[in-house]
């Protein structure tokens, strides 16, 4: 079957093969920090949980370089899954070689980032799951973030088996919204068991509707998601980026900062400066760049000395 440019190939009743992908690595899509329910295995594959389903992607190419074209492997998915969920969570609409070029084109620190990072691809989440989850990434680091988010799916999500496994499904916000703070709290969320209790609720209430945050600016999708508890511009950026709904943000955090600083600036800046700045300089793109100045930054412990 031909979709959108893709060959899909059903191998058997529970792999599908998607040639002629091409700018995709699975390391610097789910190790670039915008996802925390990705586990990579001993094949180089990657095992997630998304979108109430447990899937393995695993990508094959003959030509290690920038340019690659290689067939993506999904494990426990149909066809229809592919054209109905996988294709979009991927992003595999978007021109990636086209955004590099014109990122690339901006100055040589951007060429290096870009050409580090290569790979990346920015998922397009559930809003809900993502909100919670940067919510929990306040001042935190990764390893204990995706221990939180894994726990409070096996608290409070329902069960998924794949190949004797047992997985989670992130909860619904109704099960978070009425789950007591201190079930929230065992879920090693720490202080933040309050904002993520606290929003639930707010959600479920129906404050905000994901849907509308699309009509809204970029200021006021932003301003918005500041009303929840937990939520300043740093974790709503992230949830506006990771959840497909606004590209032209440009989350910024210890690393981002430094990089910043150290490659651009050469001094010490405000987030106020640097946020300026990327909506000047890479416009409707700053989303991207941000993840390839974050990912290289992170890997090359740029700045990490400051």
């Amino acid at each position: 079957m031909e979709y959108r440019g893709y060959n899909i190939t059903p191998i058997d009743d529970n792999i599908i093969a998607v040639d002629n992908v091409k700018d995709f690595n699975p390391i610097h899509i789910f190790e670039c920090g915008q996802c925390f329910r990705w586990y990579r295995q001993e094949d180089g594959s990657y095992t997630g949980v998304a979108k109430g389903k447990v899937v393995n992607i695993l990508y094959k190419n003959e030509e290690e370089n920038n340019n690659q074209i290689g067939t993506l492997y999904i494990k426990n998915s149909s066809v229809d899954d592919f054209v109905n969920i996988w294709y979009d969570y991927l992003d595999l609409g978007r021109d990636y070689g086209e955004i590099k070029r014109i990122l690339s084109e901006k100055d040589d620190i951007m060429k290096t980032a870009v050409n580090f990072g290569y790979g990346i691809r920015l998922l397009k989440q559930d809003f809900w799951e993502t909100l919670i989850s940067f919510i929990i990434s306040a001042n935190n680091r990764i390893p204990m973030i995706m221990k939180a988010v894994a726990a409070i799916s096996e608290h409070f999500g329902e069960k998924i088996f794949f190949e004797d496994k047992t997985y989670y499904a992130f909860p619904d916000i109704s099960e978070l919204a009425k789950a007591d703070m201190e079930k929230i709290s065992e879920c090693k969320t720490g202080f933040r068991c309050k904002y993520i209790s606290s929003t639930s609720k707010m959600i479920d209430e129906g404050l905000i509707d994901p849907s509308q945050l699309y009509e809204l600016s970029t200021f006021e999708a932003r301003e918005k998601l500041k009303q929840f508890p937990g939520v300043g511009n740093k974790v709503a950026d992230c949830c506006l980026l990771y959840s497909g709904i606004k590209y032209d943000v440009f989350p910024t955090d210890v690393w981002v900062k430094r990089v910043m600083e150290e490659l651009y600036f050469k001094r010490e800046v405000s987030l106020k400066e640097i946020q300026e700045f990327a909506a000047d300089y890479f416009g409707d793109l700053a989303g991207f760049a941000q993840q390839y100045l974050f990912y290289y930054a992170r890997e090359n412990k740029i700045g990490a000395n400051k």
